[in-house]
């Protein structure tokens, strides 16, 4: 599950988790893998490699998560997955930080031509687009405070009008939907991956009376949040 939507079928399967989004893995089934975990500090030396991940395809796919399952095809992929292993048990020379990042940064350019080859819809570049990425990079850091689409528009200089022809053409949803759905996937995380009280999930999220909160979360999950933490 990556952010309470299910990923089936994983198989012999890569599958890209943004540093955004909280995973699980279902108890009932024996599932053995792989992680590779790398941070922004790590991978980003410059501002060219902090766009690279930004923009790729593999963390920043709107429209799903992106997995693809390996084939004989893919075995550069897991050659230089091999080769990060064997380079993080070697012992540090100065040259280790070097090796490793310069096998990440192949790896993850080798895995976004395979996702493409593989007929991923990818959203067309341009200024609907832009508007979007913009918009949602202010929500994320925003959306516990601010939930005007009339402050996010002011924010990068077009009108609400802009904005939302923006989303609609680009996610099919417009700024409010999607002020709504960031909203209500941090009560989500919270409620499910967290000790807090519904009173105090409220106030992390910028409601001011707890029955404001509990309103907004059933009219968007038919359900309260004490119904929701209880089902999972």
């Amino acid at each position: 599950m990556v952010d309470f939507k299910p990923i089936r079928n994983l198989n012999n399967t890569l599958l890209f988790v943004n540093k955004h989004q909280v995973q699980t893995f279902q108890k009932i089934q024996k599932v053995t893998g792989k992680v590779l975990l790398f941070t922004d500090d790590f991978f980003a030396k410059s501002n060219d490699d902090l766009l690279f991940i930004r923009n790729s395809i593999l963390f920043n796919d709107f429209l799903d998560t992106a997995t693809f399952k390996v084939s004989a095809r893919s075995n550069p992929i897991i050659e230089c997955f091999t080769e990060i292993e064997e380079e993080l048990v070697e012992k540090e020379d100065g040259h280790t930080y070097d090796i490793l990042r310069n096998l990440l940064h192949t790896l993850l350019l080798r895995c976004e031509r395979e996702y493409r080859r593989l007929g991923h819809y990818e959203i067309k570049k341009g200024a609907d687009l832009d508007y979007t990425t913009l918009f949602r990079d202010l929500l994320n850091s925003q959306y516990k405070s601010l939930r005007s689409v009339r402050g996010y528009a002011s924010q990068i200089n077009v009108s609400e009008k802009r904005l939302t022809n923006a989303t609609t053409k680009t996610l099919g949803k417009t700024p409010k939907e999607l002020i709504d759905e960031r909203v209500m996937l941090e009560a989500k995380r919270l409620l499910v991956h967290t000790l807090y009280s519904i009173k105090e999930i409220g106030y992390e999220l910028g409601f001011e009376e707890p029955t404001n909160f509990i309103k907004f979360f059933k009219k968007h999950a038919e359900k309260t949040p004490i119904e929701f933490r209880e089902s999972h």
